[in-house]
Order: structure tokens, then sequence, then C-alpha cells
């Protein structure tokens, strides 16, 4: 046992490496919130979130003047109850995303501090159920892109022994859509599998007239159809679609997604550890996916859902989209086409603590 003693927290702003469009949005800009929390005995656990482009010193301005304080003093162990404790404290925001960004970079932080007194990686500490998982990638699907390009990327991918590419979705015209999806499937063949995401982009109609197009192209699923809290029409496409529907990196809460898969509305559970506020719902979730013999297929921040994907029995995939190159020193192992947790403790992420000092904010830095 050792109380919390300091909290420290910076915001760096990482650019993405190449152009990223989807159906509703441009992503410019990496907002990554990162939490570092002593203890009494001097063990120090790192933590982190991310925004796209938004909402950064929201987060930051929650971490400091709510989270942080209440964090002193506390035993650093405990973590489920402060996780419970730092929920209810924000009630009145809660849930939303500037919360529950705040809350997954302490709670992050705290699963890592947890980890490196055990001395474990945290796919063993969290379940230790597998040795690695599956890739996709998503960094070259982009919505602006043309299939000559989607084609070549799903090639490179295939060659490197990933299982799949995601490409993005949403174009004017659903022959659009299905001409940039047949060129990928008649240049990579049947056992490669092509995912495709919408973001949240159609109506009910119109996911459910595009979802006809697109099941013969044998997809493997069809990502965030529609606005992510049309629970109603979630149900009704799923019903009407031999095509798996996945939802889950724009849900915020484990009661959420207790709704979706009680209605069976949807099919691949995307929880994003972020977004869901933390290690500790992540796990919940997908424990829950299991009880519904659903498998988990984790959104973004590949560096960390690794190690969760591991420790659970149900996750399919990872996706694929490099991101904190800039700040760390060393990458994600990849064999293979699969992705592989660190068996260093913690997180598995080799923080370069110079790289954050020079590019953090220094106008929202915190030190309590």
């Amino acid at each position: 046992m050792a109380k919390i003693v300091h909290i420290e927290a910076f915001l760096v702003d990482l650019k993405p490496k190449v152009k990223r469009v989807d159906a509703i949005q441009s992503f410019v800009s990496q907002e990554t919130p990162i939490v570092r929390i002593t203890d009494a005995d001097g063990a120090v656990g790192t933590g982190y979130a991310y925004t796209i482009g938004t909402g950064g010193a929201s987060v930051m301005a929650l971490i400091e003047r709510t989270f942080a304080p209440a964090l002193l003093g506390r035993e650093a162990d405990e973590v489920e109850r402060i996780w419970r404790d730092l929920l209810f404290l924000t009630h009145a925001t809660t849930v939303g995303a500037i919360t529950a960004l705040a809350q997954a970079a302490i709670d992050t932080a705290l699963w890592d501090l947890r980890c490196r007194r055990a001395a474990l990686p945290l796919h063993r500490m969290a379940g230790g159920a597998q040795s690695s998982v599956p890739l996709y990638t998503t960094e070259g699907g982009w919505l602006h892109l043309e299939p000559a390009a989607l084609v070549d990327d799903a090639l490179r991918a295939r060659a490197a022994g990933f299982g799949g590419a995601k490409i993005k979705i949403g174009r004017p015209h659903v022959a659009e859509d299905v001409a940039r999806l047949a060129a990928v499937r008649d240049a990579v063949g049947p056992a490669f599998e092509i995912m495709t995401d919408a973001n949240q982009a159609f109506t009910v109609d119109e996911a459910i007239r595009r979802a006809r197009h697109y099941e013969a192209l044998d997809i493997a699923w069809f990502e965030e159809p529609l606005p992510a809290d049309d629970l109603g029409g979630h149900i009704r496409l799923s019903r009407t679609t031999s095509v798996p529907v996945a939802v889950g990196e724009s849900l915020y809460s484990l009661l959420h997604f207790r709704e979706y898969l009680a209605a069976g509305a949807c099919s691949v559970v995307q929880v994003d550890v972020a977004r869901i506020g933390g290690i500790t719902p992540w796990l919940k979730v997908a424990h829950l996916a299991e009880s519904f013999n659903l498998p988990v297929c984790p959104h973004f921040l590949m560096e960390l859902h690794v190690a969760l994907c591991c420790a659970v029995t149900n996750a399919r995939w990872v996706e694929y989209i490099p991101q904190l190159d800039t700040i760390t020193t060393e990458t994600m192992r990849i064999d293979a086409g699969r992705a592989v947790p660190s068996p260093e403790p913690g997180l598995g992420i080799a923080w370069d603590w110079a790289a954050i000092t020079r590019l953090a904010d220094a106008n929202l830095r915190v030190s309590l």
C-alpha cells in the first residue's frame, strides 16, 4: 500500500503523418493528455487519452481542477474504488467525452503503476488470455483516396501478413462506395478481410440500402453506420442485413454497451479505452461482450489496445494506426501481421520524456 503523493499532466499535440478524411470530418490533430502519478514509495505510473483536435484544454482543466486534487492521499492500488469515486465526483458531466477522456488518462496511469509495482505487463495483469492478436490496417483507407491507392495499401498490408484493411465509406452515392470496395476485393481475393467505416454518416434507410450492396462484397463489418445514440436505428439495421454491424468508439458507458448488446443492435464491439474512461471499464465491456458471444475489436490506440486485447479471450483484431511514434522510443511489436504485447511491466509503452517535455503545451501543464 502506498498513497498518491504527486500528479503531473501534459498536453502534447501530435499531427497525423498522413491525411485522414472520413465521411463527416478530417482528423488533423491528436491532442494527447498524458498523466504521470507518483506514489509514496517513488513508483510512477503513466497514462494517456486523446482527442481528434478539440477539447484537449477542457480535459486538462478537469484533471487539474477536479480529478488531481481528489487523488492526492489516496491509496494508489485501489483502482476500482478511485474510478468509481471520480465518476460520482463528476456525475453532473457524465456520461460524455470530456469526463471519460480525463478519467481514462488517470485510470490508465493507475493501471500502469499497479503493473509496475507487481512487475507484470498489462496483458498478464489483466488476464493473460492471448499472446498476440491479428492486425488490420486503417491508415491507407481514408475516404479521399482513389481506388488505386486503396488497392496498393491493401496489397502492402496483405504482403506484410495483415489479415485485413479498413476502407472508409460514405461517398455521395452508393455506387462510388461499391466501386472502391470492389477494386480492393478484386485485388486481394476472398481470404483477406475488408472492414468498412461510415463514421455515423447515414440515415437508417440509407444504411439499409448500402448494406444490401455491401453484402455481395463479403465485408467483415459495417462500422458506425448511424449516429451512435440511435439505438433503434441500429436494431432495425441489424435485423435487415447479414453484414455484421460494428459500434463502440462513440459509446461512453458500460450501460450503453449493455443496451446495444441486449437489444441485438450490433455484432462487433469496438470499445475504445480512452472514450470508455480507462482500462477498468474497458475490461468490463469486453467481458460483457463475451457473455453475448461477441468479439471485441477496439477502436484506435493500438499501442495500448494490444495489451488489453491479449488480456481477454474474445478480442479478434487490433486496428493499425500509428499514433505515438513522435513521443515514444519503441514502436508496437508486429510479428507476421500480428500485434504482440510488450513483456515489460506496465502498459508496454516506452515513453520518450525528452520529446514529451519539448512538445508539451507550456500553458497546460499540471503539477500537484
